[in-house]
């Protein structure tokens, strides 16, 4: 898959399939921080949940590496990035 092909599906999965199934992300990632907060009892961010579903990815390359999993990183970025916007 070329770097155009993976950042189209990205761009597919988290402007519309995603949003469709689960709300904007930047709900979405809110949530997901304050349950994280609550459950850490420290402070987690939108931003925070981004990165870290990143990693999540990253951790699962050890074992099988899939264009899903490519296309996944870059939407967690795209996001990341747009809840950087909504925090600032």
């Amino acid at each position: 898959m070329t770097r155009e092909e993976t950042l189209d599906k990205a761009k597919a999965v988290v402007t519309k399939d995603r949003n469709d199934q689960y709300g904007l992300p930047e709900s979405t990632f809110g949530t997901i921080a304050e349950l994280w907060s609550a459950y850490l009892d420290r402070n987690i961010t939108p931003k925070d949940v981004a990165v870290m579903m990143i990693l999540l990815k990253c951790a699962r390359t050890m074992h099988n590496v899939s264009d899903d999993t490519w296309i996944d990183i870059a939407g967690y970025a795209a996001c990341g990035a747009e809840v950087m916007e909504v925090q600032e």
